[in-house]
């Protein structure tokens, strides 16, 4: 038998391969099912399963794909009710691949369909769980995601979860091995471990939701509290998974369409597509597209795509470094923007040639701030997550998470400059391209984030929770 996580860091998403006695396994495929392919031919097994644990909401899964491509049978577990053919388990059945059995816990909660996978080993013995989103490192699924067709509150998915845990995995051994869906830094949980492989035994230690002493009535208060508003891109995804999307071969050959400046200027103006710069934020600082938006490759990439741009039909138009092209398309789609309409032929620098307008963002070093802090102390603008500023932040800056600026435009100052900061860089370049598109310049970002700005003079506090008199 052998195993094989495969993680993708910018979603923070793990797929199973499970290959065993020249017969293989995919748990939760990502859209590009190429890799999973090319694995199969060169152990030289043929896939037999394609195993889903639920309808995701924060990515595309690759289940229909690679079911076309290998005849494979896709399986959900009970619940389930997709609009292509698939082989809907019943819980506790069974699937043997080579001399190995995985058997079918359906673990409602975080959906009504969620299932994990148990393998049992050639013996017989409980050797491994798939957990889907039922069960993270350190949390559980948010059980706020409910199809509006399931008509049920999130309470009411927390106490099936509550069930679920209770009676279906922690039974099992402590030296069970936990392959989760997720890691953190992922929307789909709030609490979990950089760790993305356990063993069973350690995260009753560990996760709070599995406290052996929890009642059911703690479990869903926990389980329920703190949770940040789920993606809007979240239902569109789910709508996918369960309905059926367009190959990814088709999505390739349409996005990776090579475009001229002055061709690619004429397809923003007539087709209205969001120009989307996936460079460097050193890059972008340095000259840009006007009312282009950045969210860079190299970061959080696809969950940023989601949250910020939302509807997943808007048409994009790429401006990308040389030979990452496909990488952008692809992980586009991953999260459902599969409207890709080309890219600009020769990056920036041939918008730059071409003598047309550019624009800029005053990005600037952390000494900067700290000259101008006593200035400033009233117009600097935190744009992490509120607990992440919580934890500590500038003393006097106000919060804006990035996720929610566009609500908050009318708290910028409208005349005086002010600045923007994030944790690294990254995520503040995203709100600089974001105002900047609203038509607000007046900003200066802090380059490297409150790391850099902790490394000088500037005055840092955490909360202090007000005391009663």
């Amino acid at each position: 038998m052998k195993i094989e996580q495969i993680y993708t860091g910018c979603l923070a998403q793990g797929a199973y391969y499970i290959q065993s006695k020249g017969e293989a396994a995919i748990i939760d495929p990502l859209r590009e099912v190429t890799p999973y392919i090319a694995r199969a031919e060169r152990d030289g097994v043929n896939i037999k399963y394609v195993f889903e644990t639920h309808f995701h909401a924060d990515f595309v899964s690759g289940h229909l794909t690679l079911s076309q491509k290998t005849g494979a049978p896709i399986v959900y577990g009970p619940n389930a009710n997709p609009n292509f053919d698939a082989h809907i388990a019943k819980d506790g059945e069974l699937f043997k691949l080579g001399d190995i059995t995985i058997k079918v816990l359906h673990t409602p909660g975080h959906t009504m369909e969620s299932t994990t996978y148990l393998v049992l080993d050639s013996s017989g013995k409980e050797h491994a769980i798939f957990t889907g989103d039922t069960l993270f490192l350190g949390d559980v699924g948010r059980p706020d995601l409910a199809q509006k067709s399931e008509d049920m509150t999130m309470e009411d998915l927390a106490g099936h979860s509550f069930d679920s845990l209770r009676n279906k995995i922690m039974p099992l051994p402590d030296e069970v091995i936990v392959y989760p869906a997720h890691g953190a830094g992922s929307a789909c949980g709030k609490n979990m471990m950089k760790e993305t492989v356990d063993t069973l035994g350690n995260q009753k230690k560990m996760n709070y939701a599995l406290r052996a002493e929890m009642t059911k009535e703690e479990f869903i208060k926990e389980v329920t509290a703190d949770l940040l508003p789920p993606p809007a891109y979240f239902p569109l995804n789910v709508k996918l998974n369960k309905e059926g999307y367009e190959d990814i071969d088709s999505v390739l050959s349409k996005g990776l369409n090579p475009l001229s400046p002055e061709t690619f200027e004429l397809e923003a103006n007539r087709s209205s597509a969001v120009i989307l710069d996936v460079r460097t934020p050193a890059e972008f600082a340095k000259g840009h597209i006007p009312n282009s938006i950045f969210i860079g490759l190299d970061g959080s990439f696809a969950p940023w795509v989601g949250e910020l741009l939302v509807d997943i039909k808007y048409p994009i138009l790429l401006i990308v470094s040389p030979g990452r092209e496909e990488e952008a398309v692809t992980r586009l789609s991953r999260v459902g923007f599969d409207n890709t309409l080309g890219y600009l032929e020769g990056s920036f620098a041939a918008w730059e040639k071409s003598g047309k307008e550019i624009a800029e963002v005053n990005s600037v070093p952390s000494r900067q701030l700290e000259n101008d802090y006593s200035e400033f102390q009233a117009r600097i603008f935190d744009v992490r997550k509120n607990s992440e500023h919580v934890s500590e932040h500038i003393e006097g800056s106000k919060n804006i998470p990035l996720s929610s600026i566009n609500d908050h435009l009318a708290e910028l100052p409208k005349k005086e400059n002010f600045y923007i900061h994030c944790a690294g860089g990254y995520r503040s370049m995203i709100a600089a391209s974001v105002l900047k598109s609203r038509g607000i310049h007046n900003i200066i970002d802090v380059q490297g984030g409150f790391k850099a700005i902790k490394e000088t003079s500037v005055p840092i506090t955490d909360y202090v929770c007000p005391t009663t008199l």
